[in-house]
């Protein structure tokens, strides 16, 4: 049995899609051995090329739903370290759970959860407006997931519409 020329990339596709796939069944269905799957996944492990694993998680059914903030931040890139720094700063906030250098108007896409509006509004207001060379952010609200890692969260029931004729 010849192993695939993309095995990594293969195991790497099952993983995203379903991290919790056994590695039996990686091998199964990529024609390789078990121990060789294995082995693949442990590398990618300590080259943290994969640096964990998640569950994707439907808020709305949660009794406490958290509040979930986009923020579009403009920044003033520093000499010699251009945005890295200010991101630096940025993404340590235990508050952030993303955050992009980005093209466009803005410079940096952060995603920041909060248990309330308040608690992501003061965090804007009090720690991220606050840090030098941040001249501008426009704050966003998540008002309803749809799709999330590749995962669809909306029930799938079909809205009954009259078609729009001109």
């Amino acid at each position: 049995m010849t192993p695939p020329p993309n095995a990594r990339q293969q195991i790497l596709e099952i993983l995203r899609s379903a991290a919790r796939t056994p590695v039996a069944e990686i091998a199964t269905r990529l024609e390789l051995g078990e121990a060789e799957v294995a082995e693949h996944i442990a590398e990618l492990e300590k080259s943290k090329t994969v640096l964990g694993y998640r569950a994707v998680v439907n808020h709305e059914k949660l009794e406490n739903e958290p509040c979930l903030g986009i923020i579009e931040v403009n920044i003033t890139p520093q000499r010699s370290v251009g945005y890295d720094e200010i991101a630096a700063q940025i993404y340590r906030f235990p508050e952030v759970i993303l955050c992009y250098l980005v093209s466009g108007a803005y410079d940096l896409i952060v995603f920041v959860e909060g248990k309330n509006l308040k608690d992501v509004a003061l965090f804007v207001s009090q720690k991220l407006a606050t840090i030098e060379h941040v001249n501008r952010t426009a704050t966003h609200f998540i008002l309803r997931k749809y799709k999330e890692a590749g995962i669809i969260l909306a029930d799938e029931e079909k809205v009954q519409r009259l078609p729009i004729t001109p």
